[in-house]
């Protein structure tokens, strides 16, 4: 990898310091970030290419999707929207690593996540979709002169045009401090052993093709589901965790929407919260409700709450938004 990419960028002056609209587009590389900033063991998990200061707490990234991805899988000839949820993510990490400082052996985590796509600007092209990425920090702590938490606000644009908007607050949190929070589950400080994989359901029920990308499974009940929880999983177990990432359980939220509303589709926005650490030795319950109508929806859209419960506490939360069902 090229030197430039481990580059740490400073504040630029002029006319990128005011733009309100998309960021100026960043030169062109051949090279993706280092993974380790956006806590990635596979480079070809890594979206994002570059990045620079504008401003004290505005920041330009550029970003590609891939035309084809073993796993964020084309959606009625659209990228997939969660693939923007984890270029979402991987902006908060690398800004918190390379931008504020924080040591790489720290934990980041993500307390809520949003995401809204504008499916114009989002069909798979010719070539991989080149991404300019506008991120904004607020609420910015830090803890004995190191960040400790803030939250993103951003915006994705594809040759100029908005694609997508969304963020997240993230929280950063030191070895030590971690592992007093996970000793009571985690004594031995040791990765827990999963539980037993259980049987996904039907892939196209889900909206998925192969039984590998399922992470739900039936219990016999309408709307409710466990928790499929597959380590092995190349893309949501890129490395070895000790609880539940929160891909996993966006890509729940997904899979539990289209099967309660019975009918695949684009998700066009994904609300989430995430309450409490999800194990991996324990059940978690997974239940969908349709949403009524609101006056202000578009006509045909569709939205589902979606809530997780694991040893009788919420432990996440997400409302799922669908395009009307496609002609």
């Amino acid at each position: 990898m090229s030197a430039s990419a481990f580059r740490i960028h400073r504040a630029q002056s002029g006319a990128a310091r005011t733009r309100t609209g998309p960021p100026e587009s960043l030169p062109s590389l051949t090279t993706t970030v280092p993974r380790e900033f956006v806590h990635r063991a596979s480079v070809a998990e890594v979206l994002l290419t570059d990045w620079a200061r504008r401003e004290d707490l505005r920041f330009a990234l550029a970003a590609q999707w891939p035309r084809g991805h073993g796993f964020f899988t084309a959606v009625d000839g659209c990228h997939d929207p969660l693939i923007a949820a984890e270029t979402i993510r991987q902006s908060g990490i690398l800004l918190a690593h390379a931008e504020f400082g924080v040591p790489l052996d720290h934990h980041l985590l993500v307390a809520d996540l949003d995401v809204e796509v504008r499916p114009p600007h989002i069909r798979v092209g010719l070539t991989p979709a080149s991404l300019d990425v506008d991120v904004t920090c607020t609420e910015v702590k830090h803890r004995r002169g190191t960040l400790s938490s803030c939250r993103i606000h951003v915006r994705i644009y594809r040759e100029g045009h908005l694609a997508a908007t969304g963020g997240g607050f993230l929280t950063c949190i030191a070895p030590a401090v971690y592992e007093r929070l996970r000793a009571g589950r985690l004594p031995d400080r040791e990765v827990p052993r999963p539980l037993a994989l259980t049987a996904p359901e039907p892939p196209q029920s889900v909206g998925r093709m192969s039984p590998m990308d399922v992470v739900l499974s039936p219990t016999g009940q309408t709307g409710r589901w466990q928790l499929r929880v597959d380590t092995r999983h190349p893309t949501l177990f890129d490395h070895p965790v000790d609880h539940v990432p929160g891909m996993v359980l966006l890509e729940a939220a997904r899979q539990a929407a289209i099967a309660a509303l019975g009918r695949t589709g684009l998700p066009l926005a994904l609300t989430s919260q995430f309450l409490r650490y999800v194990e991996l030795d324990a059940p978690c319950t997974i239940e969908a409700h349709p949403l009524p109508p609101t006056p202000s929806a578009p006509e045909k859209e569709e939205s589902v709450r979606i809530t997780a419960h694991q040893d009788g506490h919420p432990v996440f939360r997400s409302t799922v938004t669908m395009a009307p069902p496609t002609p």
